[in-house]
């Protein structure tokens, strides 16, 4: 059998510091099954070598600091390079599969030039860009154009969400979008060692938080994440445990304007302590939480629901399809109402440890079953090797 070039643009890179693209790629290319197929990943790097990984090569692309454009621009300058490369290999009846709508504006240009040249187009359309609070109006409209233009012009759109491919087909009906669900992933992984034990107490130590004792929220530092109505709710329970939050927080205005609102920098249990980027400590810290917080109102499959399903025994989530759709009865749920998470949190205080074990074992279930890599590689090489 031929080899089977797929070129995947949009993520940061391997190997994957952080990020949910970057850990994607990382997985899709450590788990591959199928030898026949060969993989091709853009990384952002200050320098435009090549180099292997994984099996796959990877090829730097070094992009200035230009603000807010340079996603884009680094998008753009990878698919000229993906052009590039399959006419000079004379590369035949590839893929090229790009993550995010970023480059939604062009799509349509670049979508003809790679069917001259034999190759497919596949778009994954993240999760709905436009509604993130972060952006301005301008910004917003100039990401919904892109995510109909990729919705116009893919040849295939893969998303990690049912309700996301719903959105998609419903929202752009007109272009009749060829689409497919696979779900990301995750990883049931046994962390507990000496090593990473004493990190764990370490970090403890630091920040004054012991086992059982906290709640904890992890996820980028944005209005969309729901972080008032958390802080707000945590702050009117009568809980004595900790709130402890990680993530990139940056005293900026939505952190001033938080702090206003809540007044959070009052509550002793209220704990802000930067980012975990070892994925064992972080783990560790997930495992032995009283229960996790998510706040995510905006995405597809989230990477870190996924996480604290396969860690975390008790989960409360936000009230909406996406993350109903990945926990259904393994987690609880809470709205924006006033009084509806604090009261939740309260009647937490006295639950018994055989039912926490319980939301436990139901949250690794759906991780085992649903969204373990294996089983999403092995989706995911069948769709690049389905013959048309």
């Amino acid at each position: 059998m031929e080899t089977k070039n797929i070129f995947i643009i949009g993520s940061n890179g391997i190997p994957a510091k952080y990020g949910g693209f970057e850990t994607f790629v990382e997985n899709l290319t450590e788990k591959r099954i199928d030898k026949n197929i060969k993989y091709h990943v853009s990384c952002l790097d200050k320098n435009n070598e090549e180099f292997e990984y994984n099996e796959a090569r990877c090829f730097n692309i070094k992009v200035p600091n230009i603000g807010a454009a340079k996603a884009e621009y680094y998008d753009l300058v990878a698919l000229e390079r993906v052009i590039k490369y399959i006419k000079k290999n004379k590369i035949k009846n590839s893929i090229v599969y790009v993550l995010g709508t970023g480059v939604g504006l062009f799509i349509g240009m670049y979508k003809k030039r790679l069917h001259k040249l034999g190759a497919k187009l596949y778009v994954n359309p993240d999760g709905l860009e436009w509604k993130r609070e972060k952006w301005n109006w301008l910004l917003k409209k100039f990401f919904k154009i892109c995510e109909e233009k990729m919705a116009k012009h893919a040849d295939l759109l893969i998303c990690d969400s049912s309700s996301i491919e719903k959105y998609i087909k419903d929202e752009y009906k007109k272009y009749n979008p060829k689409t497919t669900f696979i779900a990301y992933g995750s990883n049931l992984q046994v962390i507990d060692n000496e090593e990473n034990n004493n990190k764990l107490k370490e970090w403890y130590d630091k920040y004054k938080i012991s086992k059982d004792a906290y709640y904890l929220i992890v996820g980028r530092f944005v209005p969309e994440n729901n972080y008032k109505t958390m802080i707000k709710e945590f702050i009117k329970s009568t809980t004595q445990k900790s709130l402890v939050i990680i993530t990139n927080v940056e005293k900026n205005k939505f952190y001033e304007n938080l702090n206003t609102e809540t007044n959070f920098e009052n509550d002793k249990r209220i704990k802000f302590v930067g980012t975990v980027y070892d994925s064992n400590l972080l783990a560790l810290i997930r495992q032995n939480a009283y229960g996790y917080i998510h706040g995510h109102a905006v995405g597809g499959t989230n990477p870190s629901l996924l996480e604290a399903l396969s860690t975390t025994n008790v989960n409360l989530l936000y009230d909406i399809g996406f993350n109903k759709e990945v926990a259904r009865e393994s987690s609880l749920y809470w709205n924006k109402e006033e009084g509806n998470l604090s009261d939740l949190i309260n009647n937490l205080e006295n639950i018994a440890e055989e039912e926490k074990q319980k939301y436990g074992q139901m949250a690794k279930l759906r991780i085992k079953e649903e969204y373990n890599w294996e089983k999403i590689v092995s989706e995911y090489e069948n769709i690049f090797l389905k013959k048309e």
